[in-house]
């Protein structure tokens, strides 16, 4: 269980590193790409995390449909797509003590 959290923590870093490298056209205002998460997918904020040079990256998910979005919003108020996909499942698991 350890070993995957391990790679899905690994993973997820490795997207936010790529999504510094996004190019414009996966890109939009804040406020566009938030408007049609909610209305076309019906999902709202699950989790935020501060990455590097101020980027500020979010889960949203839906409840009803299992879809889900990460995106990460840059200092200059653009947000951009890193991934998306089904089976959104909200976990709530304790990390085992280091051994």
């Amino acid at each position: 269980m350890s070993k995957t959290l391990f790679n899905m923590t690994m993973g997820l870093g490795i997207m936010v590193l790529a999504a510094q490298q996004v190019q414009a056209q996966s890109c939009a205002p804040r406020d566009e790409v938030m408007t049609r998460l909610a209305e076309t997918y019906g999902e709202t904020r699950k989790s935020i995390g501060i990455a590097r040079q101020g980027a500020v990256m979010e889960v949203f998910a839906s409840d009803q449909s299992g879809s889900w979005t990460i995106t990460v919003t840059l200092p200059d108020g653009m947000t951009c797509l890193v991934a998306s996909g089904q089976s959104y499942e909200d976990m709530a698991e304790a990390l085992p003590p280091n051994v």
